[in-house]
């Protein structure tokens, strides 16, 4: 007992000495100008010590306690080069400060304006950086709300963000993905006065982020940085409210943040077509999925018809030390939309055309899983690897009802009453990875990367359908009626894997061989079977298209090898270079009567070429070809019929080879940021060869109606092609008081398709669509202060369409002025206002919907932590939603109900508290999620 007494003594004494052994290492960073670098992250690495912390507005760093003799210092911040230095601290020292570092500005750095020692624009590679320290935004602003005043970026009323054109398709918070990159949930929820800078990325996967070297086709990411100062603390947001026709909502949003970690909580109940979560987007991972197998289909949120959803998630990210870090999230949403729509479909005929009239009733309820999880690791200073697991689970549930009529010319020839009952599930996983070996300074590197990924899907569907078909030979005849109830089941599985290696060797100062082999395959399993029975309950037995049972697998396999070489320098970039890629269809398709076996071989060449310039410090020039080789689909394969009813017949066709299609995209920026002036420019062209297209047979059929088959080819005689553009033009004066925007478009597609009137026919009449889509918006804004904003504004949108086979042209138009402002009444009483009018011509089923969304707020309590807000929903009573679809061979207009007038009062009360302050200083207002919806 004595012995475990002293040793119990000496180790509290040896603890003690320890304590007062403890020291301090101070610090100043200073860029190449002698300017200080304040936000930059600066950790402290040893055996016993893994510290982080910022540097403060002076440049300066502190650590205390640190326990060990021997460290090293790693600073990163952006625009800067990664610095890093191993330090002994001072015998008999107990404060330690090191002399300043100078941070040498990123080699890729190509523009930076400095206004007031802030850098307003920063355009660096495929990057383009904005600071918010001089953007007007009001107490209470969200993200999106920043991102509506960034030049070239706009966003939607229902939150879809696009930039110089192009959507963006995921979200990163400090360059990692929140929430499975869902973009909405992360723009609309997290506040904007925390925020230091958000970054517009033209984003090529993270072999490109890793090493440099670029592959395929980017798309836009959107990161957004935390101030530092804001990254230890947390903060709050819970909202309530009622209205009238019952609507309601109820959300909250908790975030904690201290170094190296974040966990953020969302949920959400309401039915005023809100989602908190888009489960249609998923993360990034460690590969780009090129194939079907294991991806998510459409199950998600629907912003047409009226929506109750509820939802709950978590978003978590844990820096363990300087080489481990594990991000991830989990969600959860049920959705139960009900939808109403009228519908005229127009199918282009040579004798003369076919139109339908649709009135639909639909309830859909969806609930969806969804999580994911990256792992980081970085063994060494050369060594990176990453894990992604992915799991996801949806069940839907349908019940529909449509009633349609359909004419030939002027005549009526029949009319279906439909009846759907359906049930789904699709559950889902995945997992990717990669690898990265830094082989020496020169920049000889390898990389490495795999995925696999797997669904399934089990539908079972009940369609009850009655039809009355007119006697074409008599119209004074009665009517035939036929009842059909068919009862149908499907299982259907796929899974993609694929893997692929890349090797880098300098050749000379700035050019550079790569070398890439890419393998990648998918499989599909799949089985369906339909019984149908007539109204006594009896098999259908004299009709054997309505009774099948097949089943059909086949695999789609790639590989790809290629070589380039790669310049670099202050003004060019460019790759040069070839890939081949063979591909392999294979696979057996049953029924009752056929088996077919599917076996097809193909080989294409693809030029690799990539060049970018720069002009100047704020003017540069990008342009990008790539080629990509796409499978027939389930239904284009099949050689057998595997419609539903007796007046369609879908037969796919086992001799398709997989088509092919060169991409070229062209981005050009040029402006005078610090003068306020931009111009962004964009433009993609597709050429298609070998394009799989349709061949449809439309018939009459006495006792039955209009008949439709359609069988799908090859389209050899030559090739489908289109493009879209985009351009804005942005002008600021008196430091953004006035803003001035224009921006606009032009798309246009060439697609073909055959047609006959003939049952017995082998050909068609060929078909060639031509679109026209042009695009215009002119938008201004007054902004003098954030008290006071106004913003009207105007697009139009034409689109015009010819078909040589029938020489029909078809036009519709919409004009929409707008108008958007809010004002403060007093220091915390705000009036706010959204006005739209659309004039539509040319639509079959038409509406010019006048839209008026207002509300009136008011903040009180210390630091204005509640608001009461009034809003009036679309005051006029007139929301619509009207779209026209086309095809080869098809025009449908459709008008879908939306969300409709109401008044609601909601009441928001929010939380913050960081170690540094609020963001906004004593009596300034809070952030954080989005106002209920306008």
């Amino acid at each position: 007992m004595m012995r475990i007494t002293f040793l119990l003594f000496c180790s509290m004494l040896l603890s003690w000495v320890a304590q007062g052994q403890t020291k301090s290492v101070q610090g100043m960073l200073k860029d190449d100008k002698i300017r200080v670098v304040a936000g930059a992250s600066v950790k402290l690495i040893s055996d016993q010590d893994s510290l982080v912390t910022s540097s403060s507005i002076a440049g300066i760093f502190i650590f205390n306690n640190v326990k060990a003799s021997k460290f090293k210092i790693s600073v990163s911040n952006l625009g800067f080069e990664r610095f890093e230095q191993e330090f002994t601290y001072p015998e008999g020292e107990s404060k330690y400060i090191i002399p300043s570092f100078t941070l040498k500005p990123a080699s890729e750095l190509l523009e930076e304006v400095v206004i007031d020692g802030v850098p307003t624009i920063v355009v660096k590679g495929d990057t383009l950086e904005y600071t918010m320290k001089d953007l007007k935004l009001r107490d209470g602003s969200v993200a999106e709300d920043a991102l509506k005043k960034l030049q070239g970026v706009e966003v939607d009323k229902d939150g879809n963000v696009t930039a110089q054109g192009e959507s963006v398709k995921r979200v990163r918070i400090n360059g990692k993905d929140f929430f499975g990159g869902d973009v909405k949930t992360a723009t609309q929820n997290l506040p904007a006065n925390i925020i230091e800078k958000m970054q517009i990325v033209d984003d090529y996967g993270d072999m490109a982020n890793i090493t440099g070297n670029k592959n395929g086709d980017s798309e836009k990411v959107l990161n957004i940085q935390i101030d530092p100062k804001y990254n230890k603390g947390q903060m709050a947001t819970l909202r309530a409210g009622y209205g009238t026709e019952d609507r309601y909502q109820a959300t909250g949003m908790w975030t904690g943040m201290k170094e190296g970690a974040m966990l953020s909580i969302l949920g959400n109940m309401n039915n005023i077509n809100a989602p908190l979560f888009d489960f249609s987007a998923t993360g990034g991972g460690a590969r780009r999925q090129q194939g079907g197998g294991g991806r998510r289909g459409s199950f998600g949120g629907n912003t047409t018809g009226l929506t109750n959803t509820g939802s709950i998630g978590a978003n978590f990210r844990r820096d363990f030390n300087d080489k481990l870090t594990v991000y991830g999230s989990y969600s959860f949403g049920r959705d139960d939309n009900n939808t109403t729509s009228q519908t005229v479909n127009e199918y282009i005929l040579k004798s003369g055309n076919q139109i339908d009239k649709i009135n639909s009733n639909s309830n859909t309820v969806t609930g969806s899983h969804r999580f994911e999880s990256n792992i980081e690791w970085k063994p060494s200073v050369n060594d990176f690897i990453k894990i992604t697991p992915q799991i996801g689970y949806d069940k839907r549930d349908v019940i529909s009802s449509s009633q349609s009529s359909t004419y030939f010319g002027d005549v009526f020839n029949y009319s279906e009453d439909e009846r759907i009952n359906s049930t789904s599930t699709a559950p889902r996983f995945g997992i990717s990875g990669l690898y990265n070996r830094k082989l020496n300074e020169k920049g000889r590197n390898i990389f490495f990367n795999m995925n696999l990924n797997s669904s399934a899907t089990k539908k079972d569907q009940e369609n009850i359908l009655e039809r009355l078909t007119a006697n074409e030979t008599d119209p004074t005849a009665s009517m035939d009626s036929l009842y059909q109830q068919a009862i149908q089941e499907a299982n259907n599985k796929s899974w993609n894997g694929g893997a692929s290696v890349n090797y880098t060797e300098p050749v000379s100062e700035y050019g550079k061989i790569e070398l890439t082999y890419d393998f990648n395959r998918n499989t599909y399993d799949n089985k369906n079977s339909q019984s149908a029975f007539d109204e006594f309950g009896e098999l259908i037995l004299n009709k054997p298209k309505l009774n099948f049972d097949y089943d059909y697998d086949y695999s789609f396999t790639t590989h790809r090898v290629g070589a380039n070489y790669s310049f670099n320098n202050d003004k060019v970039k460019y790759s040069i270079g070839a890939a081949v890629q063979p591909s392999q269809l294979r696979g057996d398709a049953y029924s009752s009567a056929i088996h077919e076996p599917i076996h097809r071989n193909a080989f294409n060449i693809m030029p690799i070429a990539r060049f970018e310039y720069k002009f100047s410090r704020q003017s540069n020039l990008s342009i990008n070809y790539s080629g990509s080789s796409t499978e027939p689909t389930v239904s284009q394969i099949l050689p057998f019929d595997i419609s539903t009813y007796e007046t369609s017949s879908i037969i796919g066709n086992a001799d398709l080879v997989p088509q092919f299609t060169h991409q070229m995209n062209m981005r050009f920026r040029n402006g005078d940021f610090q003068k306020g002036k931009s111009f962004f420019a964009m433009l993609n062209a597709n050429l298609t060869n070998d394009k799989i297209v349709t061949f449809r047979k439309r018939f009459l059929r006495q006792g039955i109606g209009m008949i439709q088959e359609t069988y799908y080819l090859n389209a050899t005689e030559d090739p489908t092609y289109g493009f879209n553009s985009f351009y804005h033009y942005g002008k600021s004066l008196k430091e953004k008081t006035y803003n001035l925007m224009l921006m606009g478009g032009i798309s246009y597609n060439k697609n073909i398709s055959y047609i006959s009137e003939d049952s017995l026919a082998l050909f068609g009449d060929k078909n060639v669509s031509s679109n026209w889509v042009f695009n215009q918006g002119l938008m201004f804004r007054y902004n003098p202060s954030e008290k006071l904003e106004i913003n009207p504004g105007i697009r139009y949108r034409y689109d015009y369409t010819h078909n040589s086979l029938t020489n029909i042209k078809t036009s519709v138009s919409s004009w929409t002025p707008t108008l958007i402002g809010s004002v403060n009444i007093t220091p915390s009483l705000i009036y706010g206002v959204d006005i739209s009018k659309t004039f539509n011509n040319g639509f079959a089923v038409n509406s010019n919907p006048f839209i008026i969304n207002t509300y009136v707020e008011q903040k009180f309590l210390k630091d204005n932590r509640a608001t009461l807000r009034l809003q009036a929903f679309d005051l006029l009573n007139q929301q619509t939603n009207i779209t026209r679809t086309l095809n080869e061979s098809l025009i449908a207009d459709s008008r879908t109900n939306r969300l409709a007038r109401y008044f609601m009062l909601t009441l928001t009360y929010k939380f913050e508290k960081f170690a540094l302050g609020s963001p906004t200083g004593d009596g300034g207002g809070h952030g954080g999620m989005r106002p209920p919806r306008m």
